[in-house]
C-alpha cells in the first residue's frame, strides 16, 4: 500500500495522486506540485489515504509545498487573465476566418505557457494564428482540439434533469455508455430523451446499470407468455425496481381480459438468454447512431 494525497487542478476535474510531503494537508488547501507541464497550483481533495500499488503509476511525484500567500495571488491573477485572453483570441480567430469554436483557456502557474481549447468540425491550420498569439501574449501558445463531450465538461450547463451536467460537476472522468444501458432500464429510445447537452448518450445511464443488468436477467420479456397463479397470460409491463410484472390474462370463454400485477418470483417463464454476438449484432435505430460515441 502506498501513501498518497489526491489533488485536482480545476473544480470537478480528475483526481491526481502525489506522494505526501512532510506537511499535513487539509481538504481545500492549495498546494504546489510538479507535473509534466511544469510547476502547477492544485487543490487538495484527499488529504491522506493508502492505495494499492497496482492502482498507481510509479513513481509518485512529491508535493513540493503548501501554497503560500504569494502562490495564491499568482494563481488568482492567472484566473483573472482568462476572460481577457479569450476575448483577444476570439478576435484573432475571426480575423483569420478560421472555422473553430474557442472554449476555454489555461495559464501555467509559472506563466510560461497558455493553453487554448477549441472544437472544430475538421482539422484547422492555425500556424499563423499561433505566431500572432505568441507575439501578443509573449509566451508559448498551445491550441488543443477537444471533442463535444469535453466541450460541455469545460463550459458546463443544466442537464435535462435540471441539475448541472454530471461531467462538469461530479464526474472526473467520462464513463462508457451504450444503447444497451438504456434498454436495460426500459427507457424510450428517443434521442431527445436519452442524450445530454453534448448530443451524446447521457452519462447517468451508467450509474445504476449493474443493478438493471442483473434485474433484466430475472425478468420476462414484454410480450412473452408466462404462467401465473391465475393462469397463463402475456407480459405487458415490467417494474425492475419493485421486481413486479404486469400480466394480461385472457378469459376466452367470457371474451374478456384482465390485468394483474405479480411479483416475478410468483411467475413461471422461460428466460431468453442471448449470446454476446446476438446482442452486438442487434440493430440500432438510424436516428440513434448519431448520438453514439
Amino acid at each position: 500500500m502506498a501513501k498518497i494525497t489526491g489533488v485536482v487542478f480545476k473544480e470537478g476535474g480528475k483526481v491526481y495522486y502525489f506522494a505526501p510531503g512532510k506537511d499535513r494537508y487539509k481538504e481545500g488547501m492549495g498546494v504546489i506540485v510538479e507535473t509534466s507541464r511544469g510547476v502547477e497550483y492544485a487543490t487538495v481533495v484527499i488529504p491522506f489515504a493508502e492505495v494499492e500499488d497496482s492502482k498507481l503509476v510509479s513513481p509518485l511525484k512529491p508535493i513540493m509545498r503548501i501554497a503560500s500567500a504569494k502562490d495564491k495571488e499568482i494563481h488568482r491573477k492567472n484566473l483573472e487573465k482568462k476572460d481577457e485572453a479569450l476575448k483577444i483570441v476570439a478576435e484573432k480567430i475571426e480575423k483569420h476566418n478560421l472555422d473553430m469554436k474557442l472554449i476555454d483557456c489555461e495559464f501555467t502557474f509559472d506563466g510560461a505557457k497558455a493553453v487554448f481549447y477549441y472544437s472544430a468540425p475538421q482539422r484547422v491550420d492555425f500556424r499563423e494564428l499561433v505566431k500572432e498569439l505568441s507575439q501578443v501574449f509573449k509566451m508559448r501558445i498551445e491550441l488543443r482540439q477537444v471533442g463535444i463531450r469535453d466541450e460541455i465538461k469545460m463550459i458546463g450547463g443544466l442537464a435535462p434533469c435540471g441539475r448541472e451536467c454530471c461531467c462538469a460537476s461530479c464526474m472526473p472522468e467520462f464513463k462508457k455508455v451504450s444503447i444497451k444501458m438504456a434498454k436495460n432500464q426500459g427507457l424510450s429510445l428517443n434521442p431527445g430523451k436519452i442524450s445530454g447537452l453534448c448530443g451524446r448518450l447521457m452519462c447517468c445511464l451508467s450509474y445504476e446499470n449493474d443493478y438493471y443488468a442483473e434485474a433484466c436477467k430475472k425478468m420476462p420479456k414484454i410480450g412473452s407468455e408466462v404462467t401465473t397463479p391465475d393462469g397463463k397470460g402475456t407480459v405487458v409491463n415490467v417494474n425492475m425496481l419493485k421486481m413486479e410484472v404486469r400480466v394480461r390474462i385472457d378469459d376466452k370463454e367470457k371474451d374478456i381480459f384482465t390485468y394483474h400485477d405479480f411479483p416475478v418470483s410468483a411467475l413461471k417463464f422461460k428466460t431468453p438468454h442471448r449470446s454476446e454476438k446476438e446482442e452486438k449484432d442487434e440493430e440500432v435505430p438510424a436516428d440513434l447512431k448519431e448520438i453514439l460515441d
